[in-house]
């Protein structure tokens, strides 16, 4: 049975709860392309409705993973009826008597202004990640997300590539009115996030305990779009309307949404473009519609016409504010949160108030105690143990082209890394990091640079160490393997390192070395002679340990140098990465005593050389993460 509301040109399933997905049965392509077929409107279907759907009226087109599950979760409606619309409405108006009402989520959102909004999602796993943290309590996270200040859950309610249900929503929901209840505060919306194509999804999203629902443009015909948007409405809910491509806002627009999110995804492809959003905000700024979330709290009782919101890609407070800077009100932000290892830290990290981050920015010249921020998994020979490295989190990978390593990759090898790296990352190209104008002292410049790298290496970049080769050499291998950043490992020099050498960034070892006789000097000592030798060319600054006697520069010693080296350089102002040594047993006492702006390991956590253990890894990576976060709780 469908609600009166339910599209009739375009054909929407007659839909209930599906089956568990263990259950589920494995459809045909061709069941799957008659079922978006007849969605599409059938033998009626128009440009006019479907013009901006991927592959429309391409009798050659080939099914986007998107659209593969769109079409399998009509398919798993198709044929249920119970209960039916009416019956889910009225336990939908039971269930807000008994828990509260519905709030309207553009209302949520406005109201933090000048503060952006999060969504915190629960997400179990996804197509382009496989698993993420199944282990994970909805009901349980979502507290943490409330406690922590988001305003709104969205919860994965797809069940067979993200193993998620409406028993999660539901969890959620309930959980946080309780500690809202108890709190005295307002409760965050409940978004359900799924592959919506019929009201009753949207029905039954109600009876769950949901506030919103999300409407994909991509894959709905027009017309669908605006009836789906005027059932949500008609049940009380404000839908979050996602679009990607600018034909896409065309269509929401038109269909009356209030609330548009733009996933710097596209579904279609998985490619990610953290720009979409900006590309989508200056579009509504042409056509003169009102968005800006600073408006929200101008005196004259007006609010903006749209809230635009940003919903795939960010995990950092750079990312918060470059989006606040043209207007956005709610940032969604997901697999990050679902990966921390402490999710209030983290949600506390994204600054979502101006000020927060306008603090957290300022260069006093101060000691650095922002804690550690990079993590970098060298030595890396082939694609499998890279997806090792980047699934447990690590920030940059390296690659190692010195002559004299075990470890020294072929131009094949590295552009194979390259490519798995960047599938991880769902990007085609590399990541343009761009380091700080200098000015001031080369710390100074040196600060605003390992800025630029922790938000440059949110998807995982991939390294070059060269040693002692001509820069002819490292910018020809930068070129024919893509690399993203290269590290220089000899004795080129510190301005070796600018990046108008290589096209890239490059990260500049400085070798500690051991086995010194004669005068000790102290620390402190050593720490003022290497920022005497710094200058604002390198990105970064790495600390290795060498011994004493190689000219050729350091590196790949397994040995520890004397850490509060590291500290005191940082307690001059300078972050820096430390490496040599470090393993899964002794990155907690690093991390957590000394506190260092990042880490780097390769010997560490190998079967044998060139070859990876992927469980050192995963330790390692996530026991540095672990540290970094109870130890920025003392801060």
């Amino acid at each position: 049975t469908t609600h009166p509301g339910t599209p009739t040109k375009a054909k929407a399933m007659t839909m209930s709860t599906p089956s568990a997905a263990a259950s589920r049965p494995q459809y045909t392509t061709d069941q799957l392309q008659n079922a978006l077929h007849d969605f599409y409107g059938g033998t009626e279907s128009s440009t006019d409705t479907c013009g901006h759907i991927y592959g429309y009226n391409d009798p050659k087109h080939e099914m986007s993973m998107l659209q593969k599950i769109t079409a399998t979760t009509m398919l798993d409606y198709d044929g249920k009826s119970s209960p039916s619309v009416e019956e889910l409405l009225e336990k939908a108006k039971q269930f807000h008597e008994s828990n509260g009402p519905i709030l309207a989520l553009q209302q949520v959102i406005q109201d933090k202004s000048p503060s952006m909004a999060l969504a915190a999602e629960f997400k179990r796993a996804s197509p382009s990640k496989g698993d993420i943290a199944p282990h994970l309590n909805a009901g349980d996270q979502a507290g943490i997300y409330y406690g922590a200040g988001a305003s709104v859950i969205s919860v994965l309610t797809e069940q067979r590539w993200f193993k998620g249900s409406l028993d999660d929503l539901t969890s959620a929901r309930l959980n946080t009115t309780d500690a809202a209840t108890k709190d005295g505060k307002t409760r965050p919306a409940i978004l359900r996030k799924d592959f919506i194509t019929s009201t009753y999804q949207i029905a039954e999203a109600a009876a769950a305990g949901a506030d919103t629902v999300l409407l994909i443009v991509a894959t709905t015909p027009s017309n669908v779009l605006k009836e789906l948007i005027d059932f949500a409405r008609s049940v009380g809910m404000e839908p979050l309307v996602e679009v990607h491509a600018l034909i896409e806002l065309d269509v929401a627009v038109s269909a009356g949404a209030k609330v548009i999110g733009v996933n710097n995804r596209n579904l279609h492809t998985f490619q990610l473009d953290l720009a979409q959003t900006e590309k989508v905000a200056e579009e509504l700024k042409k056509r003169d519609l009102s968005f800006y979330h600073d408006n929200c709290v101008i005196g004259n009782g007006d609010k903006p016409q749209i809230s635009l919101c940003a919903l795939s890609g960010m995990s950092s407070a750079h990312d918060v504010d470059r989006y606040r800077k043209v207007g956005v009100g709610m940032c969604l932000i997901g697999e990050s949160l679902m990966r921390a290892s402490d999710p209030s830290l983290a949600i506390r990290g994204l600054c979502l108030d101006p000020k927060d981050y306008e603090a957290s920015q300022s260069i006093s010249g101060g000691a650095y105690t922002g804690g550690t921020k990079i993590v970098k998994v060298c030595g890396i020979t082939n694609s499998d143990d890279a997806l090792v490295a980047c699934r447990a989190g690590a920030n940059l990978i390296g690659v190692i082209f010195a002559q004299k390593s075990k470890r020294k990759v072929s131009i094949d090898q590295a552009k194979e890394i390259v490519n798995a790296v960047r599938k991880f990352g769902e990007r085609s190209d590399r990541v343009n990091v761009s380091g700080a104008i200098p000015s001031g002292s080369p710390v100074s410049t040196l600060v605003g640079n390992s800025r630029a790298l922790e938000s440059g290496s949110l998807r995982p970049l991939v390294v070059g160490v060269f040693q002692n080769h001509p820069l002819e050499i490292v910018k020809d291998t930068v070129e024919k393997c893509g690399l993203d950043m290269v590290q220089l490992h000899g004795s080129e020099g510190m301005e070796a390192a600018n990046c108008k050498n290589f096209g890239v960034p490059a990260i500049r070892v400085v070798d500690i070395e051991l086995g010194s006789d004669g005068d000790q000097k102290s620390s402190s000592d050593i720490a003022s002679t290497i920022l005497k030798k710094v200058t604002s060319d390198p990105i970064a600054i790495l600390l290795d340990t060498s011994i004493k006697g190689d000219k050729h520069g350091g590196g790949g010693t397994g040995k520890t140098f004397d850490w509060t080296i590291a500290e005191s350089i940082q307690n001059m102002g300078l972050p820096v990465i430390i490496a040599g040594g470090l393993t899964p047993d002794n990155i907690g006492d690093a991390v957590g005593n000394m506190r260092p702006w990042g880490v780097d390991v390769a010997g560490g956590v190998e079967a044998s050389p060139g070859v990876k253990d992927h469980e050192k890894v995963r330790k390692f990576v996530g026991g540095a993460k672990k540290a970094a976060a109870e130890a920025s709780k003392g801060f």
